[in-house]
């Protein structure tokens, strides 16, 4: 499991700094044990600052899960930065975005911080405690009050302001004291001579309690136990016993009392509680640490070690505790023992390796393959024979040409099969600035990550999880990857309809859209080359008819204005040049018209209609069809296909819809006999643009898709 340690220490990153700043610090040695002992218990650790970045850097460590994934975990050490209710900050930030922690939650947390209300609690439910009185301001009424006293901040932990008082003018000297550092209320009770015992509680309904750690302080100091004893700074010794040597029926008091105040709070998974006993048997609730020390010295780790639980089991302990608290069981399945079912196992496979996926989607990006960068695309090609390799793909050689496609097949080939497309260059131009990898918590910005990496990673993961479960080589099925995308599959398509027409199914691995969306329906285009010439003109001459120009510009608007929403296709202009003599007006335009359409017949209507409104005497006009993509149209066949990936998303819990597209793509190659799904790739958004991006729950959810739905092409499934 993904755990990050959040604590507060260094940090003072936030948007002001007021109020009052917390003392509370955790020590270095402490947070790296907790480390350690969580790594070696198997989990992937980071640690954190609890400040105004904690949010954005959860996520990028825990990102969204998938269903039966277990979400990353915090390990909450937190004290806070500065204000009120310090304890609570953190916890409260998680319950707010959804991720689950070790220990209490805000309001058990401002609970026991406010000893004042927990004392209150305590005696509503017969737990019993000192008496108290709680001064608001340094000259308020103690005459009720029984000496010797303590006196402590109302509202802060680890002993800070606490002191024995013997009369009222050193109660007075003790409280001015806490009023003018910690600007809060003072707590006055009565002093409980006596032994003092801590028992620390682990778990939930009902906690366990650990073996009570009884303190002795010695014949030296006050009986109590300070900030400078915790600290250190003292100057003597405080010892432990554990466990306490206490009678039986006294033992039986304490820890059910215990029990009762963690309990009474709405603790969860850990807690101290302080306990004094007199000289007669009685006992007192101090108070629960909610966020109990996990320091070498600390009472809790003490009776812990002495439970059988040294420091990484403890640790470890912890997280099982709170994942059982959030996830229960069965569900979701424990992901290090998946059991026997093989939609089991490959989930286990894919989910284990999450940051992997995301690692060689950046390093996809890291290879610079433009449709017109044949350096770039030859190492491409290599990583791509290798991988065909490493899962034991055969090549396909009547439907490879080892320039612009090339196709590959498992041992149960792929006639009658599964055909997966892809392309491995990307559309940019060469002049293009390159762009960097990076991450943000919800997305991948990279160089063709989109509309080429992250598919083809999405493939690789896919059949690599299935070769780990021994079904790949029982499916059939062909993988092609083409080059010339960037050029309209001008010279792949011929063999992307050979490789087609053998397979039964065809998956084209573009980009999903936006609202989680794969595409059984994509308009077609043609790309027209729309060229006008004439005779130079001066500026500023008189003639009787159209400049170039004008007229050329005239002619594209006609164009557009042919659009018809009705029989649902459109003409556009995608690019414009002019040519020109210095000091001459333009005497040669050039530009690329777009025709998207869904019927063939109404774009051969179009086609006529174009032609036609060009003929002029007055200058060299042509329009020439440089590129055409066919449409890919709905059909019966392939609504079946979409409604087996659904099944499968819907068992995942994965988000599937259907949207048509207006942008072409290969799969307008497959005839109308095959079912073809395109879109399978992950949820992406502007595509072949600098700020191109994949969504990276996306990432996960449609590799995890791809794979379940080709295991239900493997025959019987293993039981």
């Amino acid at each position: 499991m993904k755990v990050a340690i959040v604590y507060n220490r260094d940090s003072q990153r936030v948007i002001n700094l007021f109020g009052m700043p917390n003392q509370e610090k955790i020590g270095l040695k402490t947070i790296d044990r907790i480390a350690s002992g969580l790594r070696k218990g198997g989990h992937q650790v980071v640690a954190i600052e609890g400040d105004k970045d904690l949010v954005n850097n959860l996520e990028h460590f825990m990102p969204r899960v998938v269903k039966g994934e277990f979400p990353g975990l915090v390990f909450n050490v937190s004290y806070g930065i500065q204000g009120q209710a310090r304890y609570t900050h953190v916890p409260s930030i998680l319950e707010m975005v959804g991720v689950p922690y070790v220990g209490s939650g805000p309001l058990a947390h401002s609970l026991a911080l406010d000893k004042v209300v927990a004392k209150m609690i305590f005696k509503q439910h017969g737990i019993p405690t000192p008496e108290f009185t709680v001064m608001d301001s340094p000259d308020s009424p103690v005459s009720e009050i029984k000496y010797p006293a303590i006196v402590k901040p109302k509202n802060e932990a680890v002993s800070f302001g606490i002191k024995i008082v013997h009369s009222e003018d050193e109660l007075r000297e003790g409280a001015s004291l806490i009023f003018e550092k910690f600007k809060q209320p003072v707590l006055v009770e009565q002093y409980i001579e006596g032994r003092e015992v801590n028992v620390g509680l682990l778990g939930n309904n009902p906690p366990e309690t650990l073996p009570p750690v009884e303190l002795i302080f010695g014949k030296t100091g006050p009986a109590i136990y300070t900030y400078e004893d915790k600290t250190r700074q003292s100057g003597r010794e405080i010892s432990w016993e554990c466990p306490a040597n206490l009678p039986d029926d006294i033992l039986d008091r304490v820890l059910e009392t215990a029990r009762q105040a963690f309990d009474k709070l709405g603790c969860y998974d850990c807690a101290r509680v302080d306990i004094r006993l007199d000289a007669y048997g009685n006992l007192f609730v101090l108070e629960v640490n909610s966020l109990p020390s996990l320091g070498e010295h600390g009472s809790f780790t003490i009776a812990a070690e002495k439970a059988g639980l040294d420091f990484d089991k403890l640790v470890c302990r912890l997280v099982e505790v709170a994942s059982a608290r959030y996830f229960g069981t069965p569900s979701p399945p424990d992901i290090s023992k998946p059991g026997k079912n093989v939609d089991q196992k490959l989930f286990s496979y894919l989910v284990e390796r999450r940051d992997r996926l995301e690692k060689q989607v950046e390093d996809w990006c890291h290879v610079s393959s433009r449709t017109s960068d044949p350096t770039g695309m030859r190492e491409a090609k290599q990583l791509i024979q290798k991988f065909a390799n490493e899962v034991g793909l055969l090549p396909v050689e009547e439907c490879t040409d080892e320039r612009t496609v090339w196709t590959w097949q498992t041992k149960a080939t792929m006639a009658k099969g599964v055909l997966l497309v892809a392309h491995m260059d990307v559309p940019i131009d060469l002049k293009a600035p390159s762009v960097a990898f990076r991450r943000d918590p919800e997305w991948l910005y990279g160089e063709g990550v989109g509309s080429s990496r992250a598919p083809i990673v999405c493939i690789q993961s896919a059949l690599r999880a299935l070769r780990s479960i021994r079904k790949l080589k029982n499916i059939p099925l062909g993988l092609l990857i083409y080059t010339d995308e960037g050029r309209d599959c001008r010279y792949s398509s011929k063999l992307i309809r050979e490789a087609i027409s053998k397979a039964d199914e065809v998956l084209i691995l573009r980009p999903g859209n936006l609202e989680n969306s794969i595409v059984p329906q994509r308009r077609g285009w043609r790309k027209y080359r729309f060229k006008v010439s004439g005779s130079p003109r001066r500026l500023g001459k008189i003639y009787k008819k159209r400049g170039v120009l004008k007229w050329a510009t005239d002619c594209l608007e006609s164009f557009s204005k042919l659009t018809s929403k009705e029989k649902r296709f459109a003409v556009a202009t995608s690019d414009f040049k002019t040519e020109s003599y210095p000091q001459m007006l333009p005497h040669r335009v050039t530009a690329d018209v777009i025709v998207s359409f869904l019927n063939n017949k109404h774009a051969d209507e179009l086609d006529i209609s174009m032609q036609q409104s060009i003929k002029t005497k007055d200058y060299k006009c042509t329009l020439e069809l440089v590129s055409e993509r066919p449409p890919l149209k709905k059909s019966k066949k392939s609504a079946q296909l979409y409604r087996q990936l659904d099944a499968v998303a819907r068992n995942w819990e994965i988000p599937l819809e259907k949207e048509s597209s207006l942008s072409p793509s290969v799969g307008g190659l497959a005839p109308s006999r095959i079912p073809t799904i395109c879109g399978i790739g992950p949820v992406a958004r502007d595509v072949d643009t600098p700020q191109e991006a994949v969504l990276r729950i996306s990432l996960m959810q449609r590799t995890l898709l791809l794979a379940q739905f080709l295991l239900t092409r493997a025959g019987n499934k293993m039981k």
